[in-house]
């Protein structure tokens, strides 16, 4: 078991929302071990230092985790906090997930002061969002629209969209909800519309697999039924080799012992989807996942993605 007396380091991101993701970490943990002393210590990535280019150029998300990871492997941190989605597929050598926590709303928000949906924007309304997958769907439903890059925290986002640089942006639903900004979801986005990302809502914590008294000490922290999910989500994406910034889509459910998960590709130059819903028992989740890639791999997923 982990030594109480010594002091068990979470790494994190500087922005508000990684900050709180990282306090209501440290919150469970204190809940499951009062004597446990717990420290934060915040890092600038290379994510975060890089905001005048859309992420799908400059590396995708892994760049918000790279720093995070040394700081476990330079000793000075045991643990990382981040959000799923922003986890690439494949974990480096000698990392784990440790812990998937109880998934929060896991849809996209349609965010407007002016307007109550993508339906009504009028035509050539600008719409910020800077991830190819939300561009794809978007321009599915309203080819008329023209997106523009949106980067930066919550925060910031929301002050240009009430600047009057955006008609509309589009962010996650978690992380308004977490930060207590839910009265600027204007709507929330049906996944018939804008199939969310893989991982979306759900808080991730990273860990040495060598490292077996942290791995433990997590644990209790772990959602079962949320951890099925992601498994069954990150499973489809480590088939079609997909990575954070690559057009995929792909969202589970449940109800009792039957997991459905949905799956999209797509291509933005040629305007290109292919979606497939699988189901089939929770219990074989990572196995569904890969069914399902194998099925979008089958119809041209690959060719696509290219």
């Amino acid at each position: 078991m982990f030594n109480m007396n010594k002091t068990l380091t979470i790494a994190t991101r500087k922005s508000k929302l990684a900050l709180w993701q990282s306090l209501y970490v440290k919150s469970k943990l204190e809940q499951l071990y009062p004597k446990l002393n717990i420290k934060i210590i915040k890092i600038t990535t290379k994510g975060d230092k890089i905001l005048n280019s859309p992420l799908s150029q400059i590396g995708g998300k892994g760049l918000f985790i790279k720093e995070l990871e040394q700081a476990i492997l330079d000793k000075k941190a045991n643990i990382a906090v981040h959000s799923v989605k922003d986890i690439p597929y494949k974990m480096p050598q000698g990392f784990s997930l440790a812990a998937i926590l109880k998934r929060e709303n896991p849809f996209d928000a349609f965010v407007s002061n002016n307007f109550s949906s993508i339906k009504n924007l009028p035509k050539s309304a600008k719409v910020g969002t800077c991830s190819t997958r939300r561009i794809l769907q978007l321009k599915a439903i309203r080819p008329d629209l023209i997106t523009l890059d949106l980067r930066g925290n919550i925060n910031t986002r929301l002050e240009k969209l009430d600047n009057n640089q955006f008609d509309a942006i589009i962010l996650a639903c978690a992380g308004l909800i977490r930060l207590g900004l839910n009265n600027r979801i204007t709507k929330q986005i049906s996944p018939n519309q804008i199939l969310p990302a893989v991982g979306q809502g759900a808080i991730g914590i990273e860990a040495l697999t060598s490292d077996n008294h942290t791995l433990e000490l997590l644990k209790p922290l772990a959602d079962i039924n949320t951890t099925c999910l992601i498994n069954a989500e990150r499973a489809m994406n480590q088939g079609l080799q997909g990575g954070c910034s690559s057009p995929i889509a792909g969202f589970a459910t449940s109800d009792n012992n039957k997991l459905t998960l949905t799956g999209l590709v797509g291509n933005i130059a040629t305007s290109t989807i292919l979606k497939h819903t699988i189901t089939g028992n929770i219990t074989k989740a990572k196995e569904l996942g890969t069914k399902l890639s194998d099925k979008l791999i089958s119809q041209g997923a690959k060719d696509i993605l290219k």
